[in-house]
């Protein structure tokens, strides 16, 4: 069953333009922008200042086309989709987790940001530590010991900067 009737709430204003100037993760962002909620969903905001970061649920709106086998950021051997962060999913949707500077009427000033300018928001979350569930060791599967899950890496532009 193909369900299609998501909606756009939002979109997010970004200094980023183009896919090569995102980091790879939000971790590694400094980037500050917002996220603009469309009138009609503005009063879903209510309340949304108490927390100090949120669960931004996006579409990777430039991703045109997947591979189920792709080769993930910095990777030299193919992984399954649904094993990387890829944006060429066959549901190009993406999840970062930012920190909540401000919240002016309908626009959420961000820091973090990964997503380009444009980016349309489908959904948003409070981010709560607390509910998320790690019991026992948590593996991290073929990304141990990667420098992108250790803090070694910052940015596309930054590792081209390196060479």
């Amino acid at each position: 069953m193909t369900d299609s009737s998501f909606i756009h709430i939002g979109v997010v204003h970004s200094p980023l333009k183009q896919h090569s100037e995102a980091p790879i993760q939000p971790k590694y962002s400094e980037h500050e922008g917002e996220i603009e909620i469309f009138p009609e969903y503005a009063p879903g905001l209510k309340d949304i200042d108490g927390f100090s970061h949120i669960t931004v649920v996006f579409v990777f709106h430039h991703s045109t086309q997947y591979e189920l086998l792709t080769y993930p950021y910095m990777g030299n051997e193919k992984r399954g989709v649904f094993a990387t962060r890829s944006p060429y999913r066959p549901n190009p949707i993406g999840i970062s987790v930012l920190r909540l500077l401000s919240v002016d009427g309908n626009r959420l000033k961000v820091k973090g940001l990964d997503m380009l300018d444009g980016t349309p928001v489908l959904d948003i979350k409070p981010y709560v530590p607390g509910f998320v569930k790690s019991e026992g060791d948590v593996r991290i599967g073929w990304l141990k010991n990667r420098p992108e899950t250790t803090g070694g890496v910052k940015s596309k532009r930054d590792r081209k900067l390196e060479r």
